[in-house]
């Protein structure tokens, strides 16, 4: 798992040592780099779950990283999960898939300006 972590973008950010930051809450999942952006990460939460989230943080926003446990898919792969310390205030994306229909296209085009 150190490996994989050095692989990531984490620079400066602590790793954890046992003391939770009054300043930060934690999100556990399946970390990535950003694919184009080199100062952010992607998280997947509950990865091998029916609803898997992506969730995406700034680097600078994170404060510290926990090794935790990976999880194990039915062929025994291992993935490998960190708990992230996001900073409290900080803002994120939550990629949240969605069927295409005319219910969500009618949603997002009543709202142009015109």
């Amino acid at each position: 798992m150190d490996n994989y972590l050095e692989m990531l973008p984490f620079g400066g950010i602590a790793k954890y040592t046992g003391t939770q930051p009054k300043d930060a809450l934690p999100f556990t999942g399946y970390p990535r780099q950003h694919p184009s952006e080199k100062n952010k990460l992607v998280l997947v939460y509950d990865p091998l779950g029916p609803t898997p989230t992506v969730m995406e943080f700034k680097l600078e926003d994170i404060r510290l990283v926990e090794d935790i446990p990976s999880a194990v898919t039915e062929d025994g792969e291992g993935v490998p999960l960190v708990k992230l310390w996001v900073q409290r205030g900080a803002h994120g994306v939550i990629l949240e898939p969605f069927e295409v229909n005319d219910a969500v296209r009618e949603r997002f085009y009543n709202n142009l300006p015109r």
